[in-house]
């Protein structure tokens, strides 16, 4: 009996490199997308919104007791790592009942509780009037942010890509994706706006919460288009399995079955979340305290370098489709551990032109591994068991990834009085996650029916086979 599994796409053809991501969408797909894509918005625009204010406005308001500075700010990085630190939990939660009660509910459920917390937020008093209670109620509405965009990552990008045709989900599933730039260039966009026409004193005396309060609009407009769409064919059909035979799903089951997958999720995500935020919110403070350049400025430049990687995402979503998973994310781990060496001197010259050239090499190069990460992902588990391994992850490795990054390297910054050691603290998280795209299985055109007939046979070592076999009848063609 053959243990090879023919790699299909929706009309049972088999799949060509030379069509990879150029098939027409399937009916429904683009509402899919669109909303995956404003619930992600939202979400990330909030989170970010935190990140930034971490920098420009906690530290002062919430942490005004510290010696320096730098002190103030790392103590606002510590309750921003809270979020990070619930994220798993949340990831947990939300992929335990997401793979029992369907996507689409979680979702709604998520962006509620995100939504609700930044307001309130918003609302907070900041340390003069209310003491120690201002920042222990920050941490609380931080961890519940947290626990809600820890569910929400993998819920949107499965509810995409469980409905993408096989040989595009990289372009389709990046989508979602692309919504996490959007959300932070319209987190920057409004505090650029506040800050600019703003005083420095309205604007750290109200200003900032303004920003926070706007999220209760947008909320309620991505809530609304998560009520128009439906979980895809093949997890209704899993969902049905599940229930009729029992079988298992949720953190233990995938743990069980799928060790490999959720250890190797997690050294794909490594490096690229600890870029991202050396990026978008350690860069904020090398520039305004080594740099002296002033928050507006500074907003303006990411405001700019954020339009560019929203863009660059979906293409490189369509290069994974073309050249496959593993190349395409290869290549952003060895670029980005180049990063730091170049990008803080460019940084050091003040110069507009320039500081905007090195942020955003550096969100290109971070693309380079994050288009492809939910196409990857979804198709390394079957679709009992999906949001719970993908969540795993992706959320889990942020503990000790994207909430430590801008803590360690501010506090290497204070330490060395230099960006040197910064430099090599990610050339060896790119180390890492280089080593974990040489050990990755290449997925590329893989039918997640495949993927779910492969666990059915229990064993995952099918996948494997197929892609070998795949492998030499395309050198053969």
């Amino acid at each position: 009996m053959s243990t090879e599994i023919p790699r299909q796409d929706e009309a049972g053809q088999g799949s060509s490199p030379k069509n990879a991501g150029k098939e027409p969408a399937p009916e429904g797909l683009k509402k899919v997308v669109a909303a995956s894509m404003a619930g992600t918005v939202v979400e990330w625009y909030e989170f970010f919104l935190y990140a930034a204010a971490s920098t420009l406005v906690f530290a002062r308001l919430f942490f005004p007791n510290a010696e320096t500075e730098l002190d103030g700010i790392i103590a606002a990085f510590v309750t921003y790592a809270v979020g990070f630190v619930a994220r798993p939990i949340g990831g947990i939660v939300f992929g335990h009942f997401g793979d029992k009660f369907g996507r689409k509910k979680l979702l709604q459920l998520s962006i509620i509780l995100v939504g609700t917390s930044t307001f309130l937020m918003g609302c907070l008093p900041g340390f003069d009037q209310i003491g120690y209670w201002a920042p222990a109620m920050l941490v609380i509405l931080r961890f519940i942010q947290g626990f809600a965009v820890g569910g929400e990552w993998g819920g949107a990008v499965l509810l995409v890509a469980e409905h993408s045709p096989n040989k595009s989900r990289g372009f389709w599933s990046s989508w979602p994706q692309s919504a996490v730039p959007m959300g932070n260039l319209l987190a920057t966009g409004v505090l650029f706006t506040l800050s600019a026409t703003l005083s420095e004193d309205a604007f750290l005396g109200w200003g900032w919460r303004v920003a926070f309060w706007l999220s209760a609009v947008i909320v309620l407009v991505g809530y609304y288009i998560r009520t128009k769409v439906s979980d895809a064919p093949i997890f209704l059909e899993a969902q049905k399995e599940v229930e009729e035979e029992a079988k298992g799903y949720g953190v233990v089951e995938v743990f069980k079955r799928y060790p490999r997958g959720v250890f190797t999720a997690m050294g794909l995500r490594f490096a690229e979340n600890i870029l991202y935020y050396l990026v978008v919110t350690f860069s904020i403070t090398y520039l305004r305290l080594v740099v002296e350049v002033d928050t507006s400025r500074i907003l303006l430049l990411l405001l700019v370098a954020h339009f560019v990687h929203f863009c660059a995402v979906p293409m490189v979503g369509r290069m994974s489709d073309r050249f496959g998973r593993r190349p395409v994310y290869l290549a952003g781990a060895l670029l980005g551990a180049t990063w730091g060496f170049f990008a803080f001197p460019m940084m050091d010259t003040a110069d507009d032109l320039v500081i905007l050239a090195a942020v955003t090499i550096g969100l290109l190069f971070h693309a380079l591994m994050y288009a492809g990460q939910p196409a990857i992902m979804a198709e390394m588990f079957p679709t009992r068991m999906r949001y719970s391994g993908v969540s795993l992850g992706y959320q889990v490795t942020s503990i000790v990834a994207g909430s430590l990054a801008p803590i360690i390297a501010t506090s290497l910054l204070e330490r060395y009085d230099s960006s040197t050691p910064v430099a090599v603290y990610l050339l060896c998280a790119c180390a890492v996650t280089a080593f974990s795209v040489l050990m990755l299985r290449e997925t590329n055109g893989l039918s997640l029916q495949d993927v779910d007939a492969a666990d059915a046979q229990g064993t995952a070592d099918l996948l494997a086979a197929s892609k070998t076999k795949d492998a030499k009848n395309g050198r053969r063609k």
